[in-house]
């Protein structure tokens, strides 16, 4: 099998979250960087890479390039084609823009795998199980009044969440008490059969997080996570060990090497992967590997529509987020029931190119 051809273009996708929307949350698109991978078996592969801010012009010419300099190779080689894509990087590899268009190429290329070997990537990767639990993530922003919290909190629970973040380290100076308050408003909301998360978004200092660790354990939260900047492997060890709250961190790290820094300090109890900056599902899966190895969990960050199929491959997957930005882009989404994903055995990604964007690649 040869690769023939390649298309990628910039679409503006409506961020559509299916749960409560908070009241503050402006409608708004992202644009997303869309490429199919074709080849002479008449197998194609689809993967999507974009930013949280900008430089999305940026990121397309990447994955253009990228793309050509793999055009007439065997699709199935897909450590060869990184490592061809990596060297032709140069020193430009290993973070940012190159991350995720190698995100992008790489989506693609297992993509066609699957649908060669006829098999969803969850099997094909390992097949431990085929639905995942989820949380809710997005609609309990820090953003919006603590009464607009508990309303959200209500409705994701009607939604039948088992898992739910809130956004704490609030607008304004540190408040220990209004923190607190937050969160034992949305934890009786919830109830108490409910799984409580809270993302800090690296913005406690070492100590502020230890002495919210510590307050903070009277809600009974699953787990606590970037408390701190999430590149001070140190400080964050200091906080996972200074709490019986778990500490969840990794969805800003790029590349693999620095998770290897995060593992061997003890710095987390759960590790985050994101597809995109760790640089797709080949990378997803070694850093998997190396934290099953330091016995942790592995939860995904945004994109489920690729990434829970990655947490259900793995022994140690614990949970899919659940983030509908580039949901309207795609026919074949996984299931959202009772809680979990429920992933398909349609092959590959078991993902299409909704009608509304096909025109535009």
């Amino acid at each position: 099998m040869k690769i023939t051809s390649f298309r990628a273009a910039l679409v503006e996708v409506p961020d559509e979250d299916l749960v409560a929307i908070a009241e503050t949350r402006q409608a708004c698109t992202r644009p997303i960087v869309a490429l199919q991978l074709h080849t002479d078996a008449g197998v194609a592969g689809i993967g999507i890479g974009f930013s949280v801010g900008g430089m999305h012009g940026a990121l397309l010419s990447a994955v253009e390039e990228f793309a050509e300099l793999i055009v007439g190779e065997d699709p199935q080689r897909i450590h060869a084609l990184r490592h061809k894509i990596t060297r032709h990087a140069g020193t430009m590899a290993h973070a940012g823009i190159f991350c995720t268009a190698l995100c992008a190429i790489d989506l693609a290329l297992w993509d066609i795998a699957g649908k060669a070997a006829n098999l969803p990537l969850w099997k094909l990767l390992g097949g431990f199980r085929q639905r995942v639990p989820t949380y809710s993530s997005g609609p309990l922003h820090r953003n919006i009044t603590t009464a607009a919290g508990v309303k959200a909190a209500q409705a994701v629970k009607e939604q039948g969440f088992r898992y739910v973040k809130i956004n704490l380290a609030l607008e304004g100076e540190f408040a220990p008490n209004r923190e607190l308050e937050r969160a034992r408003a949305v934890r009786e909301a919830l109830g108490p059969d409910i799984q409580l998360m809270a993302d800090i978004n690296d913005r406690w200092t070492v100590g502020q997080a230890v002495e919210m660790a510590h307050r903070l354990e009277e809600v009974g939260l699953f787990c606590i996570e970037d408390p701190v900047r999430h590149s001070d492997y140190d400080g964050m060890a200091h906080v996972t060990a200074s709490t019986h709250t778990q500490i969840m961190s990794g969805e800003s790290v790029w590349g693999v090497a620095p998770f290897r820094e995060m593992f061997a300090r003890r710095s987390v109890d759960i590790c985050m992967i994101d597809v995109m900056h760790v640089g797709g599902i080949t990378a997803w899966m070694e850093v998997a590997a190396m934290a099953r190895a330091h016995g942790l969990p592995v939860v995904s960050h945004i994109m489920p529509e690729f990434q829970a199929q990655l947490v259900a491959a793995v022994p140690n997957g614990l949970l899919a987020e659940y983030k509908a930005w580039t949901w309207r882009l795609f026919d074949g989404a996984p299931v959202f029931e009772q809680g979990d994903f429920v992933l398909s055995d349609r092959p590959g990604h078991g993902l299409e190119f909704s009608a509304e964007f096909k025109q535009q690649l």
